[in-house]
């Protein structure tokens, strides 16, 4: 199911300050101030919330079962309704929003974080490969994402300075406060991947609120509606699939509605200046399309919260009257693997 039946809106978001490292801070310290921030906006307590649901990944963490820690940020007594998914936060948002379609909810809790500076990020996501063939091999998701920035370079779909255009426009744009992104181009990093190119290492959490019909008209004056919402997943083989397309993220486009009217804004979740290339492409963004207002992946990147910050800048856009009607994405797995898209928009009264 992509289209609501019962009308789904995010009313509230949050997210902390992305720093290199945050040594000496458990999940919990990094969340709780996040998650009385997302629920303040909208005058709520955890009472208040019907549904509960986070996303974040045990390998990050370095311990099994880290998300059920991240719950005494929340407060799990009384007893709540809760599930997690191991993950970015953009998925625990699409299941939170599938939980509200049923009525089973009216409101809904969604939290991500993640902490890359407690381990090599490049060689924990070596795991998420094929295990056979690829994981053995130890290729990080640098060295993909230049296979992928290669074979639309070959394509002639782009070239370094282009990517270089794409790098400065989104930093930027970025948080002035998120001082560990690269200032210059650097070396290669691999090749034709420089540093400016790749996204930046580091720890943060995000939070938005979700609620449904009158309820979400109440707690804010313009809520962001969720008009469609989809995910699609590509084969785990990269040797067959065309890295300078990505079928997945166009097809979780169009099931979601986002080529019925046009757009304004789109935050992507863009990890590496060459998939910006790729995404604008799946998703037809022309010229009038304000991209990654943000910044987005390149300016701050918390695995596992980077995707649910896209839904959640997208949402504040609409909220302070930016943007009417927003598209935003989010990306699991190595070269676009799997794809979510969203459209949002905004009502006057």
């Amino acid at each position: 199911m992509t289209h609501a039946a019962r009308n789904v809106a995010i009313v509230a978001f949050a997210q902390s300050a992305h720093r290199r490292r945050t040594d000496g801070l458990s999940e919990v310290e990094t969340l709780m101030p996040v998650l009385h921030d997302a629920l303040g906006h909208v005058g709520l307590t955890a009472r208040d919330i019907d549904f509960t649901c986070s996303g974040s990944s045990d390998y990050l963490a370095g311990r099994a079962f880290s998300f059920t820690m991240a719950l005494d940020g929340v407060g799990a007594w009384p007893p709540i309704t809760e599930s997690h998914v191991e993950t970015d936060g953009a998925w625990a948002l699409y299941e939170a929003w599938v939980k509200i379609l049923t009525g089973a909810a009216d409101t809904a809790l969604v939290y991500a974080y993640g902490t890359s500076s407690a381990g090599d990020v490049r060689d924990v996501l070596t795991r998420q490969l094929d295990p056979y063939y690829l994981a053995p091999l130890w290729p990080d998701p640098v060295a993909l994402a230049a296979l992928q920035a290669r074979a639309l370079i070959d394509a002639g779909e782009t070239d370094e300075q282009a990517l270089a255009a794409v790098a400065a426009r989104n930093r930027a744009a970025g948080p002035q406060g998120a001082a560990h992104r690269p200032r210059a181009a650097g070396d290669y990093v691999v090749a034709p991947l420089r540093a400016r190119d790749c996204p930046p290492i580091g720890d943060g959490a995000a939070a938005v609120v979700l609620a449904a019909g009158d309820t979400a008209r109440r707690l804010h004056d313009r809520p962001a509606w969720i008009r469609g919402i989809d995910h699609r997943v590509e084969t785990h083989a990269l040797g067959v699939r065309d890295l300078t397309d990505s079928p997945s993220t166009r097809l979780a486009a169009t099931r979601a509605g986002a080529f019925d009217a046009p757009v304004d804004t789109a935050e992507l979740h863009a990890p590496f200046t060459s998939q910006e290339i790729v995404l604008r492409k799946a998703l037809r963004l022309g010229d009038g399309v304000t991209v990654n207002p943000s910044g987005g992946a390149l300016a701050a990147n918390p695995v596992m919260a980077t995707g649910l910050i896209r839904l959640g800048e997208a949402a504040a856009r609409i909220h302070r009257g930016a943007s009417d009607r927003a598209l935003a994405h989010a990306t699991a797995g190595p070269c676009l693997q799997q794809n979510l898209v969203a459209v949002l928009e905004g009502e006057t009264r």
